[in-house]
């Protein structure tokens, strides 16, 4: 058997060459592919402008009002009412719907009255029998009458004895007794019946004020109860009922600024479900709450609405501005406030104060100098005017001459 020739698997150096070739080839490739795509990317990200939010500055004329404070609350009615029915029962009939609109007294639900009403019958029935009895001691004691008068007459005539008169007048005095006794009776009778009749009416769930139905909290066949009975099968209410008319905002103030509260104060409010602008409701301060909450270190404070609407709804987010009249300037020498813009608006570097308007979506550097601080605005002295676009939100690395774009 001829022996194996080893020499022909060896690899000619000219093959492997050509190979290593190959594979560096491969990777200069993979190499700069990877890098065109990350500088693509960087110009995407670098051609991109940066996202801003804007606010206008104001006015601050003599007459106009300025933000001493703002703050967040909620809606709250003055009325509400969870309407609970005052004896324990079954529902049998459920007349309303949550959104309805209720009038003072109506009839909300029905619970079942069968033993209430067994209850008032037998009342009425003790006093029938016992007005009836009264009649017929009535009778007895008109004969009784006309014995004691005959009795008389013969004990006159000294034909009957003492005695028989005795026992003549006896039986008219207790017969009288007996019907005083059942007038009574029948009094107590009336009264069991007004008892009775009182478990019937408690037995109709009726609308304590106007206003609209907020919550549906029992079916019909469930129990319910004014007392938390029966663990989680017995229901303690029927329905909550909110007086709409009597919707006001309630807000915590921190008690560092309370002191910029007043009643009567004006205010500015706007319900976080319709953040525009005209969508502003006027309201006032309608009371001050004389306690402070240790635990948050706040005071509550009740605001009024100038004028309610439909959008107005128990218990949505509201933030309101605290208003306060803008200093009157003295006299000519005084600082004439140009302008009132947010704190925010306003961006430091070292001792120099600025603010970045922004013009046809290019931003403008321009130096300010500023006023007093009123809550979270600030009177602008000089740089900026009335009705100029201003940064408010925006990022830090923001310079004068870029191109931006305004969220919307």
């Amino acid at each position: 058997m001829p022996a194996a020739d080893l020499s022909s698997l060896k690899i000619q150096d000219s093959a492997r060459s050509k190979g290593s070739a190959g594979k560096v080839l491969a990777y200069i490739s993979a190499t700069i592919g990877a890098l065109v795509l990350l500088g693509g990317a960087f110009l995407a990200i670098r051609g991109r402008k940066p996202e801003v939010e804007v606010t206008t500055a104001r006015s601050a004329g003599g007459s106009e009002q300025v933000t001493a404070l703002n703050a967040s609350g909620y809606v709250t009615p003055r009325r509400r009412a969870t309407v609970a029915a005052k004896i324990t029962g079954r529902v049998t009939g459920v007349f309303f719907d949550e959104g309805n609109n209720v009038k003072e007294g109506q009839l909300l639900a029905t619970l079942d009255d069968s033993d209430a009403q067994k209850t008032l019958a037998a009342a009425r029935a003790d006093k029938e029998s016992s007005a009836a009895a009264i009649a017929d001691l009535q009778v007895q004691l008109r004969l009784a009458e006309i014995q004691l008068r005959r009795t008389q007459g013969l004990v006159d005539a000294k034909v009957q004895t003492l005695e028989a008169l005795d026992n003549a007048s006896a039986a008219v005095d207790s017969l009288k007794a007996k019907i005083a006794l059942t007038k009574q009776q029948v009094l107590a009778a009336e009264a069991r019946i007004g008892e009775a009749q009182q478990a019937v009416d408690n037995c109709t769930i009726r609308a304590p004020f106007a206003g609209r139905i907020v919550s549906k909290d029992a079916q019909i066949g469930e129990m319910v109860s004014p007392i938390s009975a029966g663990g989680g099968f017995t229901r303690t209410g029927i329905a909550t009922i909110v007086d709409m008319k009597s919707n006001e905002i309630e807000v915590d103030v921190n008690e560092a600024y309370i002191a910029k509260v007043k009643e009567h104060q004006k205010v500015e409010a706007r319900l976080d479900a319709y953040p525009d602008d005209k969508d502003k409701y006027a309201a006032h301060v309608r009371t001050v709450i004389p306690s402070a909450d240790r635990q948050k270190a706040t005071v509550k404070v009740r605001i009024s609405f100038d004028k309610l609407d439909d959008k107005i709804l128990p218990d949505m987010g509201v933030k309101v501005a605290f208003l306060e009249e803008a200093p009157k300037q003295k006299d000519r020498n005084a600082l004439i406030v140009k302008a009132v813009i947010p704190l925010g608006a306003v961006r430091k570097e070292g001792n120099s104060q600025y603010v970045l308007l922004v013009k046809n979506d290019v931003l403008e550097r321009r130096g300010v100098t500023l006023g007093t601080e009123r809550g979270s605005d600030v009177d602008v002295i000089a740089g900026v005017n009335p009705g100029d676009t201003l940064v408010v939100k925006g990022s830090e690395s923001l310079k004068d001459g870029q191109s931006v774009e305004i969220k919307q």
